[in-house]
């Protein structure tokens, strides 16, 4: 097989999540990357990009197609950032996401979770899927483990969270997912983003919260 068919067949699997809460907005991922949907061949990747500052992108579906996104997307935005003479905003960082997705709608297999906080309007995520559609919401899941806690996602969610109840809330919905998704697993990568910076918080699979015997 050609080796960059191998390396483009690599996918996320993934649960990838974002929640904006009282101050911020929390990202998190599962750590696991499989060939062909099944064979796990990786347990340790990590699925929380930073293009900016305090702007992050959580990556799902072919893992070179969404690394070489996220490069060509922070390139643009550190050049956008010395045009404007100031940081780039949450949404033109997914704009910027958007954009690359659409032009190449018809070769990439990659949608992205971007969210961060800026001076404008303060904590916020965008989804864009992959053709290149982009959405504004609350919250946010993603990934091939995102089916199994849709009802747990719509039921929970609070819009005025502290932030310990929305990391729970995370850490809860990736526990969730990771118990019923195949190729979701290994650790929890959590990344808090607020006005006095960024924080990550990781998470061994064995300290998710259990919600079974097994």
């Amino acid at each position: 097989m050609d080796p960059k068919s191998q390396t483009k067949g690599v996918s996320t699997g993934t649960t990838i999540v974002a929640v904006k809460y009282n101050g911020g907005v929390i990202i998190g991922s599962d750590s696991r990357a499989s060939i062909g949907g099944s064979y796990v061949s990786s347990k340790v990747i990590n699925k929380l990009i930073q293009v900016r500052d305090r702007i992050f992108c959580c990556i799902a579906g072919s893992l070179a197609d969404a690394q070489h996104v996220t490069r060509v997307a922070k390139f643009q935005l550190s050049f956008h950032s010395i045009q404007m003479g100031s940081p780039p905003l949450v949404k033109a960082a997914a704009t910027v996401l958007k954009e690359l997705c659409y032009s190449n709608r018809e070769d990439l297999q990659a949608g992205f979770i971007t969210a961060g906080w800026d001076k404008k309007k303060g904590p916020q995520m965008y989804t864009v899927s992959m053709g290149g559609m982009l959405i504004s919401q609350p919250f946010t899941i993603g990934g091939s483990g995102s089916t199994y806690i849709y009802g747990y996602m719509d039921a929970k969610y609070k819009p005025d969270m502290s932030r310990e109840e929305c990391i729970q809330f995370v850490k809860n919905a990736l526990a969730l997912a990771i118990g019923r998704d195949n190729v979701s697993g290994g650790i929890a990568h959590l990344v808090v983003i607020t006005e006095g910076g960024v924080e990550h918080v990781v998470v061994p699979g064995d300290k998710l919260p259990k919600f079974s015997d097994e």
